[in-house]
C-alpha cells in the first residue's frame, strides 16, 4: 500500500508540475517560483540530462517541498533519484522490476497505467496510487470513473492533456488525488527565466483549483421568531423562499437566519471549495489559522466543514465542499 502521508501531501498540493529543466543552475530559482506560487511539489523528469542534480539542488534549497523524479525507466535512474534526495519516483509505464527496486528502498513509486490489466499489475505490486497516462488520450475523467468501480481502492494522478481548463473536472472525482502537468511551467517561460511569470501562473492555477465560492451568509437572531422575521424581509425583497429548519430559517439558499446565536458576533459566512483538506493546507501555507476542533467529517473521513480561527468583521467563516 502506498504511504498514506505521501498521498496526503500530493492531495494537498493538488497540482504536480512536470519539469524538464536543461539549465541545472536554474533549479533553485524554479523551485522558488513554484514555492512562492503555492506549489510545494514537483516531478523533475529524466527527459533532460542532469535531472538528478536538479532534484538535489531543489531539495537542498527547499527541504519541505515534495520533489520527485519523473520518467524513471531503469533501476539505475531509481538509484540516482534516491541519491539526489527524490521523495518519490514516477514513470509513464509500469515496469515491475523498476517499481519493486524503488519500493524495496522505501521510496514511493507511481507507475503509469492506461487500462485494467496495468492497474491489476500495480495492485499485485502492493500499490493503490498510480499515474493515469496519457490522461486525455486514454479516456479522461469518464474512463477513470468507469474503471474505478471494479478497482475501488485505487487512486489516480492523471497526467497528459490536463490543463487549467479541465483541471477541476478531474479533481472533482474523489478517486483523483492530484493532477500532473506542465502548463504552469511552460518551456517559453523557463527558457526566458521568467520566474515571476511562473509564480503568477502557479497562483492562478491554485486559485482555479480551490474554486472558492460564496454559499450563504448566516445571521445571528434572538430566537425563532426574530429569525423568521429577518428571513421574510429577504423573501419580500428578492423573492427568496422562506424555509424553516431545525436550527435556522433560510431565505432561499443565500441567507441563513440562526434561531440561536451561533459562531461569530454577527453570524457566519459559508464558502465552498472543491476539497476542504486541500484548501486548509493551502491557506495554512499563507499563515491562515483554522480551528481544527470545528472540523466535521463524513463516514469516509473526508472533511465536510472547517472554520477559520479568526472572525472577519464579526463573522465566523467556514468552508464547505462544492455541491
Amino acid at each position: 500500500m502506498t504511504d498514506k502521508k505521501f498521498i496526503e501531501q500530493m492531495e494537498c498540493t493538488g497540482i504536480i508540475p512536470v519539469i524538464k529543466l536543461e539549465k541545472i543552475e536554474n533549479a533553485v530559482r524554479l523551485a522558488g517560483a513554484l514555492y512562492d506560487g503555492g506549489i510545494r511539489a514537483a516531478e523533475v523528469t529524466f527527459r533532460a540530462e542532469g535531472a538528478d542534480r536538479v532534484i538535489s539542488a531543489m531539495t537542498a534549497a527547499y527541504p519541505d517541498m515534495l520533489i520527485g523524479a519523473g520518467t524513471v525507466l531503469t533501476t539505475e535512474q531509481v538509484d540516482a533519484s534516491i541519491r539526489a534526495g527524490a521523495k518519490f519516483c514516477v514513470a509513464p509505464g509500469l515496469n515491475p522490476k523498476v517499481v519493486k527496486h524503488c519500493l524495496d528502498q522505501g521510496v514511493p513509486f507511481v507507475p503509469g497505467v492506461a487500462n485494467g490489466s496495468q492497474i491489476e499489475q500495480a495492485m499485485e505490486l502492493g500499490l493503490d496510487f498510480v499515474k493515469f497516462f496519457p490522461a486525455e488520450q486514454a479516456g479522461g475523467v469518464a474512463y477513470i470513473k468507469a474503471i474505478s468501480a471494479p478497482y475501488f481502492s485505487m487512486k489516480f494522478m492523471p497526467t497528459g492533456g490536463v490543463n487549467e481548463a479541465n483541471l477541476n473536472t478531474y479533481l472533482a472525482n474523489p478517486k483523483i488525488v492530484c493532477c500532473g502537468g506542465s502548463w504552469i511551467v511552460p518551456d517559453a517561460l523557463v527558457k526566458a527565466e521568467d520566474w515571476a511569470g511562473i509564480t503568477n501562473l502557479c497562483r492562478a492555477a491554485v486559485r482555479k483549483m480551490l474554486d472558492f465560492r460564496l454559499v450563504h451568509i448566516g445571521i445571528n437572531s434572538n430566537g425563532e421568531e426574530d429569525a423568521a422575521k429577518t428571513a421574510r424581509v429577504f423573501e419580500r425583497l428578492f423573492g427568496w423562499q422562506v424555509k424553516v429548519g431545525n436550527s435556522s430559517v433560510f431565505a432561499g439558499k443565500e441567507v441563513e437566519c440562526m434561531k440561536q446565536n451561533g459562531r461569530g458576533v454577527h453570524g457566519h459566512i459559508a464558502v465552498s471549495t472543491g476539497n476542504i483538506k486541500r484548501a486548509v493546507a493551502q491557506l495554512e501555507m499563507q499563515g491562515i489559522e483554522f480551528d481544527h476542533d470545528s472540523f466535521k467529517y463524513d463516514t469516509n473521513g473526508r472533511i465536510t466543514v472547517a472554520y477559520l480561527k479568526d472572525q472577519v468583521a464579526g463573522f465566523a467563516i467556514h468552508l464547505v465542499e462544492n455541491k
